[in-house]
């Protein structure tokens, strides 16, 4: 049972951090994010919080430096919208599955372009 409580918690944390970086965030560092997911521990004490970046290195590590100075305010609204007992720390990680995803993706473009033209 409490496996299905940290799921549901882990969504509706993604489902507003999403919201709050979206459109309160007026931090120029933070690029086009995307919140891919949230793996929260079983007693709620920490979140790990998954980003896809869209852009190169430098703006990666960019953005990631303006939400650890961020990271305060975020946890502040989070707990102020979800009314949980203590919110959880936030630890945010790159998701670099997208864009494994579209690599492969034109790869297979790539392979199929070449077998029509023989």
């Amino acid at each position: 049972m409490a496996k299905i409580r940290v799921g549901r918690v882990g969504e509706q944390i993604k489902k507003e951090l999403s919201l709050i970086i979206q459109s309160e965030l007026k931090d120029p560092r933070i690029g086009f994010i995307t919140v891919t997911g949230v793996e929260a521990t079983s007693d709620l004490s920490q979140a790990r919080v998954y980003l896809s970046v869209l852009g190169s290195e430098e703006q990666k590590e960019e953005t990631l430096k303006a939400l650890g100075k961020a990271n305060g305010y975020l946890r502040s609204e989070l707990g102020k919208r979800m009314r949980l007992r203590h919110t959880p720390e936030l630890l945010f990680k790159f998701d670099s599955s997208i864009e494994y995803g579209s690599r492969i993706e034109g790869l297979l473009e790539e392979i199929n372009r070449g077998s029509k033209g023989q």
